[in-house]
């Protein structure tokens, strides 16, 4: 697939925000150019590259990764990356933490709820305002993933950052943001979500402000498409929705500051340009989004609750079969029609930690105290399930087809125990009382035969 987009002039192709074109397809080898015959058909390094351009490649993968696997993009920029980079200084951010994170006076074992995170009285940024809320795994051996709520309210200026240790799964909850990345420019909004791939730098600005949204970071392998199984080749996430930005550069001479997150580490340094100056690439190592709201769900038409992995938009594997690193599960607007049966999510507890948000409406199992905004965690094999008012609701409905509507959560799961971090344990907006929530479930055994 190529495309290619006329610039105005060599100094920028940022385009309006109805000028922004994608390239459909989940993991597509693709290729974009923003001036024409700036990409090299052919060949991947020719001794003189058209425009005066420098050929660098991304690779995402070991380049003796198997072939299905094997990740790379071959970049066509304005100076290489070593001029993006000068001598690092370690600086401080505080509240973005990776793992290992275990405090002594922080208890992680237990099931918590948060309200949404409020933004804070001064400015912040992609970077400063980042709030880490759980770690698990080891950022340095590369398994695992972290949690965030990020709140901001200024645009990244002459800055840019990006991330040795991860990818960044964004899923917005409020507010308009736009990443201007080296490989293209994504605008992302609530009911969409964005992959920003490890090693990619760019450039967070607020298009429409205050913006509170839910970050996983995943030190594993990279998230993909689930395995469909006996679903087949249809429902759940499509590939053809999942969006792919063209190529757009910038020609821009000023005083820049690079920010790198590199095991769990960050670094500052200065460059006197724009290193968002890819003006071609081809490959399948990009940044994508996808709209939520094109998935489509599949359940049960007869007769009990499947298991909420059948809700998987992405997976990130780990080296257990059928055990993700990551899972990213979205619950959205669906019809419940099976019969005889108890509807909400039943009671469990199981190997996996579960980190849920909500983005709009209410939870089905929690209709009470689940806010837009808001947060639970329920760690490995701690049992949970619906609240009290949700069981007798649902014990004793009327069971023909029921929509549930203007409802959208999702959950981070993880095969590693998630641990607080002191953010979420004592300055978030904990709700103490959560754990109360199961206590109006009563004992209703009666053993007489023949008894419901």
């Amino acid at each position: 697939m190529k495309h290619t987009q006329m610039a105005p002039g060599m100094s920028s192709t940022r385009p309006a925000d109805e000028q922004l074109r994608y390239m459909p397809g989940f993991g597509n080898d693709f290729e974009t150019e923003a001036l024409p015959d700036a990409l090299p058909q052919g060949m991947n390094s020719p001794q003189k590259c058209n425009y005066g351009l420098y050929a660098e490649q991304l690779s995402g993968t070991a380049f003796t990764a198997p072939r299905g696997q094997n990740e790379r993009t071959w970049c066509y920029r304005i100076r290489p990356s070593v001029h993006h980079t000068g001598r690092f200084q370690k600086i401080d951010v505080p509240y973005w933490k990776s793992a290992p994170h275990v405090k002594d006076d922080v208890i992680s074992l237990g099931q918590y709820r948060w309200n949404p995170v409020p933004h804070a009285q001064e400015e912040t940024t992609w970077l400063t305002g980042m709030r880490t809320m759980t770690t698990a795994g080891d950022v340095n051996t590369q398994v695992g993933m972290a949690a965030h709520i990020y709140l901001i309210t200024a645009s990244m200026e002459d800055e840019y950052f990006f991330s040795a240790d991860s990818e960044l799964l964004v899923v917005p909850q409020e507010g308009r943001l736009r990443f201007a990345t080296e490989l293209g420019i994504i605008d992302l909004e609530p009911k969409e979500i964005a992959i920003l791939p490890r090693g990619l730098v760019y450039r967070v600005e607020v298009l429409e402000g205050p913006a509170r949204g839910f970050v996983c970071e995943n030190y594993g392998q990279k998230f993909d498409m689930p395995s469909r199984g006996p679903i087949g080749a249809n429902c759940l996430a499509n590939p053809r929705d999942f969006k792919t930005p063209v190529a757009a550069f910038e020609d821009h001479d000023a005083k820049s500051r690079v920010v790198i997150k590199w095991c769990g580490q960050f670094h500052e340094t200065f460059i006197g340009h724009s290193p968002l100056d890819v003006v071609a690439w081809h490959g399948n190592y990009a940044p994508v989004k996808y709209d939520l709201r094109t998935f489509s769900p599949v359940g049960a038409v007869l007769f009990d609750h499947p298991d909420p992995s059948i809700f998987t938009v992405l997976t990130a594997p780990s080296g257990v079969e059928g055990t993700a690193n990551i899972d990213f599960v979205l619950f959205r607007e669906r019809w419940m029609v099976a019969e005889n049966t108890f509807r909400p999510p039943w009671y469990h507890k199981n190997i996996m930690s579960e980190l849920m948000g909500n983005i709009y409406g209410i939870y089905d199992a929690k209709p009470k105290g689940f806010i837009p905004g808001g947060m639970s965690l329920h760690n490995m094999m701690l049992p949970h399930g619906p609240d009290g008012p949700a069981f007798e609701g649902a014990s004793n409905a009327n069971l023909g087809a029921d929509k549930l509507d203007n409802t959208m959560s999702f959950m981070f799961e993880t095969r590693f125990p998630q641990h607080l971090t002191e953010f979420a344990a004592k300055e978030a907006p904990l709700q103490d009382d959560y754990i109360d929530c199961w206590d109006g479930l009563e004992k209703k055994f009666d053993g007489t035969p023949g008894t419901k």
